[in-house]
């Protein structure tokens, strides 16, 4: 879980899921897409060193899981489910801390989306 390399992270972009999302009635009735960008520490160095998974993050699992956690979540609001998936990952990863943004695309009629961008760490 330490980092010797501070800014050294693992990034997803883009990742697109269907969920249940917002406060007004028709809202709950129609899956919409979210996209989530996330960073993820990591000791890119000391993989390098020994080129094994075992010193890196397994990003593949992660997106995995972020992808069953936003397909069944049901919220009002994209801050609750950024809070909530952001402490998830921590309790089920082995990371220090995640840095995600989770947006609506196209939630504001003339923007291209609007969300939010949050930074939890490990208690």
């Amino acid at each position: 879980m330490t980092n010797q390399h501070s800014g050294d992270v693992v990034f997803l972009r883009g990742l697109a899921v269907e969920t249940t999302i917002g406060f007004f009635e028709w809202e709950r009735h129609v899956k919409q897409t979210v996209v989530l960008d996330l960073e993820i520490p990591v000791d890119c160095a000391r993989a390098a060193g020994t080129d094994t998974v075992d010193h890196t993050v397994d990003y593949k699992a992660i997106a995995k899981r972020c992808i069953d956690f936003i397909g069944h979540a049901e919220f009002h609001l994209v801050e609750t489910l950024a809070q909530r998936l952001a402490t998830t990952l921590l309790a089920e990863f082995d990371i220090a801390w995640v840095r995600l943004s989770l947006n609506k695309p196209g939630a504001i009629r003339g923007s291209r989306d609007v969300g939010v961008s949050i930074e939890r760490r490990r208690d």
